[in-house]
């Protein structure tokens, strides 16, 4: 496809001229000092939110909230930026954004800036978009990608009333606020823009986003543009995002099943240690995961035992999926790491983490939970050479369906381990001459 601006010779000219403005964007905002600076305090808060919203503490409004300490920023950054904070602003009579109230959404939305932030290639950016948009979040849209911008600013352009009137005066396009296909098809646009005009702009894509905002705001008048062809372009670029996201849905659909499988097995056996008298710890990153009407960790541990948790491995331990633990002695009754599609391996080595972390017999009943047709991976995966030197780790494989076919019994009539060793089926004999892990 031609760059939408290849046919108008005079937008280089136009640029050429915003840049030299005193009094434009340009001049006032992108060469601004204070810009560059603030991108790392705006990432820390952003990091702040993500954090408060995993651990529960992010609350129910916003304000005084994490994320209005960082919309405040971002709207202090002049003219482009003026009024972002707006659209996360709660309001109480439409009860949107709907990211305070509503735990799953709240969730939705720190996983959506937790990919955004970690993120290392810019098809991770789309896909988060995709999957933020397949959550139809009441009152959430294209106003985030103002918070995207300052995480990854040659990939995502920031997105405003102004800007969209900008692009669609300069383009012939017809985008309209409030969706994120249409912001991504802009989003595309933008990006074909910016590389016909590269040495007028610049790679942080806030220079063609500032351009694009003074002519929105009517600073610089427009030649008449080409009408039917470049609505033509736009329709085109609409669809192709469509068809992406389409695509993209279905992705994010079978990830959320699977995630959701994952979630409802732990709290399986969340309950079944709850049941048996022991105290249950789950992953600390999955602490916060809603699950039926509140948190997946509701009546488990906020925090480890004082010697697990001093370890040199108690950052790998916090993080194995469910830990069973003995209320009087703290030891480490069961650990089971759930592996719905994720690699075996790295729950194996979690767990080995964990039994050279802790001493005593108490602490060598392992299990991976993982679905019926995975038992031969996880016995591969033991197997490897990797491993061959650990046969005295008391590894053992739960399939699903013993899970769901005897847990509620075990719970009502099992004592300890008993019931859970039973339907458990051992991955690797264990030596008679080993009594405890690591034993000479």
């Amino acid at each position: 496809m031609q760059g939408l601006a290849q046919g108008q010779a005079w937008t280089g000219d136009l640029i050429r001229h915003w840049r030299d403005d005193p009094g434009g964007t340009y001049q006032t905002w992108f060469l601004w000092e204070e810009r560059i600076k603030n991108f790392r305090s705006i990432r820390r808060g952003i990091q702040a939110v993500i954090d408060e919203i995993r651990e529960d503490r992010f609350g129910n409004a916003y304000r005084g909230s994490s994320l209005e300490t960082v919309l405040d920023s971002i709207a202090e950054q002049r003219q482009v930026f003026k009024g972002a904070d707006h659209a996360f602003m709660w309001k109480p009579k439409l009860r949107i954004p709907d990211i305070y109230e509503n735990r799953r959404n709240q969730v939705a939305f720190g996983r959506f800036l937790d990919v955004c932030l970690c993120c290392s290639a810019e098809s991770h950016i789309i896909s988060a978009i995709h999957a933020i948009d397949h959550e139809k979040i009441k009152g959430f849209g294209p106003a985030a990608a103002n918070l995207l911008y300052f995480l990854h600013p040659t990939w995502a352009p920031p997105s405003n009333t102004a800007i969209v009137k900008g692009y669609n005066a300069l383009t012939g396009a017809n985008v309209k606020l409030g969706r994120w296909d249409q912001y991504l098809a802009m989003r595309k646009g933008m990006l074909q823009l910016n590389a016909a005009h590269r040495s007028e702009l610049s790679n942080d894509l806030g220079a063609l986003a500032a351009f694009l905002f003074d002519l929105g705001c009517g600073r610089y008048p427009l030649p008449q543009q080409d009408g039917p062809t470049s609505l033509d372009r736009w329709r085109s670029d609409l669809e192709a995002v469509r068809a992406e996201s389409a695509v993209a849905s279905k992705a994010a659909l079978a990830a959320r099943e699977a995630d959701h499988t994952h979630t409802e097995i732990q709290s399986w056996l969340r309950d079944l240690g709850l049941a048996l008298g022991y105290d249950v710890w789950i992953a600390a990153n999955d602490a916060g995961r809603a699950y039926g009407a509140g948190r997946l960790a509701d009546r488990c541990l906020e925090r480890l035992p004082e010697h697990l948790a001093r370890d040199g491995s108690g950052e790998a331990i916090r993080l194995i999926d469910v830990l069973w633990i003995e209320p009087k002695g703290e030891e480490v009754v069961a650990a089971f790491e759930v592996e719905h599609t994720t690699s075996i391996y790295s729950g194996i080595v979690r767990m080995l983490d964990l039994a050279l972390g802790i001493k005593g017999a108490a602490a060598r009943n392992f299990f991976l939970v993982a679905p019926d047709d995975r038992e031969a991976d996880v016995r591969a995966q033991f197997a490897r050479p990797a491993f061959s030197r650990v046969g005295e780790l008391d590894l053992r494989y739960l399939p699903y369906s013993e899970l769901r076919s005897h847990r509620e019994a075990i719970a009502r009539f099992g004592s300890g381990l008993k019931g859970v060793l039973a339907i458990a089926r051992p991955v690797r004999s264990i030596p008679d001459q080993v009594k405890t892990f690591g034993a000479a």
